[in-house]
């Protein structure tokens, strides 16, 4: 190789050198400061979310995928400053973030519903709920599914999506709850005699809360009946307790003081 030959590669290497060294130099700094921020970044939510009651099973994939986010984030602008053409490949990658995302829409949407749950919380392990057509004790919330188990003691898997935007009822969300009755008496017998034997019967029960005071008031004048309406107020643990305990003793009580419990009934009158 010429003298001539070795001064022309030099001068290109330096031209080089000159054109992309400062790129190269820059984007290698902006790379390392990006990366150290995000990563002190990544630590400051996770340590938000563990103050603000994260599910524990949910903070780790949060975190990580935010921190990839922020990764990729770092290494596009850093591809850009060195020069590389981004366009055509964030085109290609949205183009397959979207395939993949009509793909598994339902899945995602179930994915998306099991983080807000676990995030607002509406509902958590041990409570009572009912939802999409089903009653029963929330036994564990993945990330996809909740799973619960009816009182017949059957294993419910529901998807989180349709949790996350369907209405739900949590009985187990208020530390007290009330309990309705509806007890009947044939017309002619003595009403003010039955709501005191209800309410010698709440009175007597110390499940049943002081305040807010038992409600024994004549609620209806039905067909067949009339019917007293009775509300009392207890602890949501003792609710179903309270309530079989309680209309077994006023079946015992009305039938043991001449109260009676009518059925239903139709007079016919015959015209000649």
């Amino acid at each position: 190789m010429e003298v001539k030959d070795i001064n022309v590669i030099y001068e290109k290497g330096i031209d080089f050198i000159m054109s992309y060294g400062p790129k190269v130099i820059g984007a290698i700094v902006v790379l390392i400061i990006g990366l150290w921020i995000v990563k002190k970044a990544t630590k400051s939510i996770g340590n938000l979310m563990e103050k603000r009651g994260i599910d524990p099973s949910l903070k780790p994939f949060l975190t990580s995928l935010i921190g990839t986010v922020l990764k990729l984030l770092v290494i596009i602008s850093v591809m850009s400053m060195v020069g590389i053409e981004m366009t055509s490949f964030i085109a290609i990658l949205g183009a397959a973030g979207l395939a993949i995302g009509m793909a598994l829409s339902g899945t995602l949407q179930n994915f998306a519903g099991g983080v807000i749950i676990l995030i607002f919380k509406p509902y958590k392990v041990s409570d009572f709920i009912e939802a999409q057509g089903y009653m029963g004790v929330v036994k564990e919330i993945q990330i996809f599914n909740t799973i619960i188990t009816t009182v017949d003691n059957k294993t419910i898997i529901i998807p989180n999506g349709g949790l996350s935007t369907g209405s739900l009822v949590n009985f187990s969300a208020q530390p007290e709850r009330r309990v309705d009755f509806s007890f009947g008496i044939a017309y002619g017998d003595d009403l003010n005699k039955a709501k005191q034997l209800i309410m010698d019967i709440a009175e007597k029960d110390e499940r049943v809360l002081k305040t807010p005071e038992p409600f024994v008031r004549m609620g209806e004048m039905a067909d067949s009946s009339v019917n007293i309406t009775t509300r009392l107020w207890v602890k949501g643990a003792d609710y179903w307790d309270v309530y079989f305990d309680t209309m077994e003793a006023v079946y015992e009580s009305f039938n043991n003081s001449g109260i009676n419990i009518p059925f239903p009934q139709m007079d016919v009158h015959i015209q000649k």
